[in-house]
């Protein structure tokens, strides 16, 4: 709901306005005590209660009613939700075996979680992240990181017929997902808590959406790769049934779309809009890549065919996220003011 305020003069240099009543009760502000205020783009100016600098958020999960799987998904849900201390408990009797364990599981999906506190009843988990530890283009710039590694990874495996490359790969996958989830985290958080926003690098919290959409797009870059170091476990020879040159050719479609995939984050990190344009000029140029290698394939197998069509299915998917980073990063870097764009 919107309200209206009247802004009266107090003195010379001074203006002052209202708090709503009803607003001031459910956050226990009252007469001496202080707020905070923050301003933020656009000409806003936020007000946070001094209880939402000091207070622990804390959720109990009741998991008299839940599997294993639901419990776990649903205490990844409060860690990025932002909880601090999370409980899981039971009404009555104790919790039974699949929920200890899947206290546990997401104890080791999630990134400075830890269990503080059991018993038979009760299990209580801690986050020990702090907001002003990390910044959200850092963690951008990470994920793609571990994308990139786990690509170039599973593409050696292929390549040299090693499959302890593309287990490396795969070890990879879990860390890509902690670093996703802690990216979540810290976007709701900051959405909460506009304070928070500049801690995590932002002066404002109008990006946020934008880097919840490109920090999903990495995470499926990963998925992709992931999905490239299955093939190369799973397939004869640990390689695949190809020439040399076509290996190659492969290689060098990998090297280009770590290139894409790179310039888009350095695109966001910087708000560079030359180099979204960049990024779009770079993915016409790999179009149809993936069907020009396919067409030059010479007569084989099905079962080959498909596995080098799934790899370059994941290169060209992986493409196809990076121009959507750059979509992304083309609209916050024309909200400002440059060259290109004058706003009144």
């Amino acid at each position: 709901m919107v309200e209206t305020r009247k802004v009266q003069r107090l003195g010379p240099s001074t203006l002052a306005m209202t708090l709503p009543a009803e607003w001031a009760r459910s956050h226990d502000v009252e007469k001496g005590d202080e707020v905070s205020l923050r301003a933020g783009g656009k000409g806003t100016l936020t007000v946070m209660p001094e209880s939402s600098q000091t207070e622990e958020s804390r959720a109990t999960i009741h998991a008299e009613n839940m599997d294993a799987d639901v419990l776990e998904r649903a205490i990844v849900a409060q860690y990025v939700l932002g909880r601090r201390v999370i409980h899981v408990e039971v009404e009555e009797g104790t919790l039974d075996s699949a929920h200890i364990n899947a206290v546990y599981n997401a104890e080791t999906q999630l990134m400075g979680l830890g269990v503080i506190e059991e018993t038979p009843e009760r299990i209580a988990i801690r986050c020990s992240v702090d907001p002003e530890d990390f910044t959200l283009d850092n963690l951008l710039e990470r994920l793609e990181s571990t994308g990139s590694t786990m690509r170039d990874e599973a593409m050696k495996a292929l390549a040299l017929g090693n499959p302890d490359f593309a287990e490396r790969a795969l070890n990879r996958e879990r860390q890509a997902n902690k670093i996703f989830v802690l990216l979540l985290r810290l976007i709701f958080t900051a959405y909460q808590n506009p304070t928070l926003a500049r801690a995590v690098g932002l002066d404002d919290g109008f990006p946020l959406i934008g880097y919840r959409s490109i920090a999903k797009n990495l995470e499926l870059t990963a998925d992709n790769a992931e999905d490239i170091a299955t093939i190369a476990m799973e397939s004869p020879g640990h390689t695949l049934d190809i020439d040399d040159a076509t290996m190659r050719r492969i290689r060098e479609f990998t090297d280009d779309v770590d290139e894409i995939s790179e310039l888009a984050v350095r695109a966001a990190v910087e708000r560079d809009f030359e180099r979204t344009v960049e990024v779009r000029e770079r993915f016409a140029e790999l179009n149809d890549r993936e069907s020009d290698i396919l067409d030059d394939l010479p007569q084989m197998g099905n079962e080959a065919l498909l596995r080098v069509r799934e790899v370059l299915v994941s290169l060209a998917k992986t493409a196809e996220y990076a121009v959507r980073n750059a979509e992304i990063v083309t609209n916050l870097a024309l909200d400002e003011e440059s060259i290109h764009t004058t706003i009144e």
